[in-house]
């Protein structure tokens, strides 16, 4: 870490300076002149011992003060060579106590007597020529040796006084501790000075992290990493854990140094998967279902109403529900939030604290039995991952705070929840949400935005996904319980999967080669996914099934085609009702007509029916579930729908994206009009 060119410009000057002289011999001299200063001072040494002895050569004190000088002299350069290299700081030392210690001997004795003259040619010559060697490697590689090299990039980047340790050096990777000065400074201002030390060394901020000692304030280490080994991707290389738990961590792509990115999902639990367009989202979200489709106990939970599961259309025959409309989608929704507290309780009764491998299992532990005596040998529940792609969309339409009570209650229940999106800000995903998903997988962003997904000590630690953006696709940072710490903050990119025609034989593999592995849909969970969807559940694979072959499709007569023209101009709403029916004759009802209630007398009705069908129903409400009540409240299904829209435009129902279905918000539901 040091100004390689400055040194050499450094030395270039000293060698182009002061001589006008020509000639061969004002060349050699124009070469030397940097190396003569050791044997000046030599000769000066030489010349004050002389003098010296003239002077002080029948004087017992000027021995004891000389001594005294020489010790005193040799100390304090050992103290100034402090800052120094130990290198420097003993050269120096040696070379000041072997000349005073020389002086003092020929002030006293005469420097012509016994071995002095010997010693000064031998010593003085190999001292001065220690120091030309010193000068000309330093001159040639630009090196100052340990810390001094660092001193003056260190003092660029407002790092004064910080002492670099022991450097290790490993391929593509160095490591450098460092040591702050107690009081001046802290791991704070060294996450600040990343930039500089980038623009100091001529690589990206990227490539450099920082790792504090979690014991001090003022130590830890930088972790450079000069190439960029990710430049070219790495094609998924097949499954990690074929036909394994989904216990064992999922392998979704490399690390910058080459090892596996793994992500423990048991530990992780939720996870928000957040990145613009075009910075390889997809790709990473293919890898880790191409991981969850192989596995034994996993149950795969899809809604993108946003692209209609584009991306995922080979992988679909392999999961369980691909909800790939807004109906279906806030289904989906609604069934996870039903099937958690089924789950939980079927987990309860069973022995388990939380979800286990063992869980999916049948259950012959008399360990985990429901039974009083013995093994039970009910069926196993498999692991439930609900994945919520292009989340925008959902969160826009059911509110931004839908997937809190499931992110928050899900975690003992065996349910994960994975939120897809390319922004997790505030006005979309409510904080509460954000913090109920520990796990996160942060791609290319925008400016900030990181900090909607990464925690603000991996930021500081020197992870910037916004230097990529979308020019690096795949390129990702993951933070995760169950992962290093330390590598919070390294970059990593995911499998490439391949062109699209690679893509899809891969994909089709998987669905051909793992369809014996993978697991039906418990029955417990199936039947509260029921209860709370309905028929959106439970015609789930046909609703996302392809189309019938044409051959298959039956010609349709004429009256068919006109009943499907009007049935296209009918309200959704009034889509059950039978056009074919009679109207009931005036004189069938024989009863007084009663009065009509007033609209604040309707209303407070129609309040009292939403309190009702909130305390018994599945979660949602339709204006046809009110089809039975609306003789009482002196209303027809026009007047209750707007009432209705009016309720979900205060707040007090939220909307689910299919025509006339609300859902209920418990809290406000039965608020006074």
């Amino acid at each position: 870490m040091t100004g390689n060119k400055d040194a050499a410009q450094q030395y270039e000057d000293r060698l182009n300076s002061g001589s006008s002289s020509s000639g061969m011999g004002a060349w050699l001299w124009h070469r030397a002149k940097p190396y003569t200063p050791p044997w000046i001072v030599t000769g000066a040494v030489g010349l004050a011992g002389a003098g010296a002895n003239t002077v002080w050569a029948d004087s017992p004190w000027a021995g004891v003060g000389l001594t005294l000088a020489s010790v005193g002299l040799t100390a304090a350069t050992w103290w100034a060579g402090k800052a120094t290299g130990p290198q420097r700081r003993l050269h120096s030392a040696i070379t000041v106590a072997a000349g005073s210690a020389w002086l003092t001997s020929a002030a006293l004795s005469g420097p012509l007597t016994g071995p002095l003259p010997h010693l000064y040619l031998m010593g003085g010559a190999t001292l001065a020529l220690s120091w030309n060697i010193r000068q000309v490697m330093r001159s040639a590689a630009g090196e100052t040796s340990g810390p001094d090299s660092d001193k003056g990039l260190l003092e660029k980047v407002g790092l004064a006084r910080t002492k670099l340790k022991d450097v290790r050096v490993e391929p593509n990777r160095v490591t450098v501790p460092y040591e702050l000065p107690a009081g001046e400074l802290t791991n704070e201002d060294v996450s600040k000075s990343i930039p500089r030390i980038a623009s100091a060394l001529d690589v990206p901020t990227t490539a450099i992290r920082v790792q504090h000692d979690p014991d001090s304030a003022r130590k830890g280490q930088f972790v450079i990493v000069p190439e960029d080994m990710l430049k070219t991707p790495t094609v998924w290389p097949g499954p990690y854990a074929p036909g394994e738990s989904v216990a064992v961590p999922l392998r979704i792509g490399v690390y910058d140094d080459g090892s596996d990115l793994v992500l423990p999902l048991l530990d992780a639990i939720h996870m928000l998967i957040m990145g613009m367009t075009g910075s390889g989202k997809t790709e990473g979200a293919l890898d880790v279902l191409f991981e969850l489709l192989t596995r034994k106990d996993m149950v795969v939970w899809l809604a993108d109403a946003a692209k209609a599961g584009q991306d995922f259309q080979p992988l679909i025959p392999a999961m369980d529900w691909a909800a790939l409309d807004t109906p279906s989608a806030g289904a989906m929704v609604a069934a996870v939030q039903a099937v958690i507290p089924a789950r939980t309780a079927w987990l309860r009764d069973h022995g388990y604290r939380a979800w286990e491998p063992a869980a999916a299992e049948p259950q012959t532990n008399p360990a985990h039995s429901c039974a009083a005596s013995g093994a039970c040998g009910c069926p196993g529940m498999p692991y439930l991952v609900a994945w919520m792609e292009e989340a925008a969309k959902l969160l826009r339409d059911l509110g931004d705070d839908v997937f809190t009570g499931i992110a928050q209650e899900a975690r003992s229940a065996g349910v994960s929840l994975v939120v897809s999106m390319q922004r997790a800000s505030g006005y979309q995903l409510s904080t509460d949400t954000r913090a109920s998903l520990p796990a996160a997988m942060c791609f290319g962003v925008r400016g900030d935005d990181a900090g909607f997904a990464l925690p603000e000590e991996v930021l500081d630690a020197g992870a910037n996904p916004a230097a990529w953006g979308n020019k690096r696709k795949g390129y990702v940072y993951l933070v995760s319980a169950g992962v290093d710490e330390d590598l919070y903050a390294n970059p990593a990119r995911t499998f490439w999967t391949g062109p699209s025609g690679e893509y899809e034989k891969a994909a089709g593999w998987i669905v051909q080669q793992f369809a014996g592995v993978r697991p039906a849909l418990d029955a417990v969970t199936s039947a509260a996914a029921e209860k709370a969807a309905g028929k959106l559940f439970a015609d789930r694979r046909a609703r996302a099934g392809a189309p019938a072959p044409a051959a298959a499709v039956p010609q349709q007569t004429g009256a068919q085609e006109s009943a499907q023209e009007v049935a296209r101009l009918v309200d959704p709403e009034d889509a059950e009702l039978d056009a074919t029916a009679e109207l009931p004759s005036p004189e069938a009802n024989t009863e007084l007509p009663q009065a009509k209630p007033s609209t604040e007398e309707a209303r407070e009705l129609l309040d009292e029916m939403v309190r009702m069908l909130a305390s018994v129903g599945p979660g949602t409400i339709a204006v046809r579930d009110l089809g039975p009540y609306l003789e009482q409240i002196g209303r027809d299904r026009s007047w209750v729908s707007k009432e209705m829209k009016r309720m979900a435009e205060e707040g007090r129902l939220a909307a689910t994206g299919e025509a006339g279905v609300y859902r209920l918000i418990p809290a406000l539901a039965g608020a006074a009009g």
